[in-house]
């Protein structure tokens, strides 16, 4: 529902929402119904057999969700990241219904559903001794005190307290998390830590994006600014350019160079998306197909000064922009080519 309603901005498309819209249903229902195993309002998940996933987040590797001793958090499991989808999906998807379909009594019960899940993760996620969320909940609703890199997709969710924003943001640049080419998916300090290892210590691009777009959710440019350049660093050292799926969380220094995880794919789809999605975040790039317009937000780092797209497809319509930094600071915006009933709106 999340991507069917981000979709929506894009293309405009009554008859294509339409058409998804019989499958978001279902998604919501077995959120409420199958996601949920206890009753308690959280999402969690387990396995059927000893032959399924012991893990089934996106860090889905057999050893990369473990408590503060290095042993497996035991099941079933509730991810911090998984609150968060549901928050930003259930909300996403009450605008649809109420700018789209009219259907506000809908979009009121979703939203409101979003803000109880919302209060849950401050309530029982926040791990205030570390000035971050906890990875998640274990099969006995205690906390899985390990300091990753999950609480990222908060932000990025935007699916927790703005107070709290800055202090999840400096926690995950601390030397224990931050290698200098990006954020590692656990902290250096822990006891399972091996920054050779696919998801207890490694970097993953795609990872960085998303931390990156959620510190620029909350204001934090400069930090947005930190990981992007990290990430891009990295790829400028690998051959091609071409980030793999992964990468060693080794700590960079003076003529150091990231280190490629032995048999991670590259290419790699998502690895190749986040270098266009932190474009876009340093862009703060959006669009509202059914209105034309094009809105940009950008904050682009002195590294990178000027940016170029082109064939940026909203709607039926196509534009190219350039959006460039002044010395002062300042942006500016011009089409280049196309742009035909669309409207460009900047910010800052």
């Amino acid at each position: 529902m999340l991507v069917a309603a981000w979709a929506w901005r894009w293309h405009g498309d009554r008859g294509a929402l339409d058409a998804v819209r019989p499958y978001v249903e279902q998604a919501l229902a077995w959120i409420d119904r199958d996601g949920d195993i206890d009753g308690d309002g959280l999402q969690e998940y387990q396995r059927r057999s000893v032959d399924g996933y012991y893990n089934q987040g996106w860090k889905d590797s057999g050893d990369a969700i473990v408590t503060s001793d290095g042993s497996l958090a035991k099941l079933p499991i509730a991810l911090c990241e998984h609150q968060g989808l549901v928050v930003a999906a259930k909300r996403a998807w009450a605008d649809v219904l109420q700018t789209v379909y009219d259907e506000s009594h809908h979009a009121i019960r979703l939203r409101s559903e979003a803000d109880r899940l919302a209060g849950q993760i401050e309530e029982r996620f926040w791990w205030e001794e570390e000035g971050i969320y906890y990875l998640g909940l274990d099969g006995d609703k205690r906390p899985i005190d390990s300091v990753s890199s999950n609480p990222g997709h908060l932000l990025w969710q935007q699916a927790i307290d703005p107070e709290r924003a800055a202090s999840v943001a400096k926690r995950l640049l601390a030397d224990d998390m931050w290698s200098g080419w990006g954020i590692r998916t656990l902290s250096a300090h822990h006891v399972a830590y091996d920054p050779l290892s696919y998801q207890r210590g490694s970097v993953w691009p795609h990872d960085n994006a998303i931390a990156a777009a959620g510190f620029r959710a909350y204001g934090l440019n400069e930090e947005a600014s930190t990981v992007a350049a990290g990430i891009f660093d990295a790829a400028s050292r690998f051959a091609s350019q071409r980030l793999p799926e992964l990468f060693a969380g080794l700590t960079r220094d003076a003529g150091a160079f990231p280190v490629q995880y032995l048999g991670a794919n590259v290419p790699q789809a998502w690895s190749s998306g986040a270098i266009v999605y932190l474009v876009t975040t340093l862009l703060g790039l959006e669009a509202s197909a059914r209105d034309g317009i094009v809105r940009l937000h950008p904050c682009l780092p002195q590294w990178m000064s000027e940016v170029t797209l082109r064939q940026l497809r909203v709607g039926d319509s196509s534009i190219d922009i350039r959006i460039a930094r002044g010395s002062d600071g300042r942006h500016t915006v011009e089409t280049i080519a196309g742009g035909e009933g669309l409207r460009l709106e900047l910010k800052g």
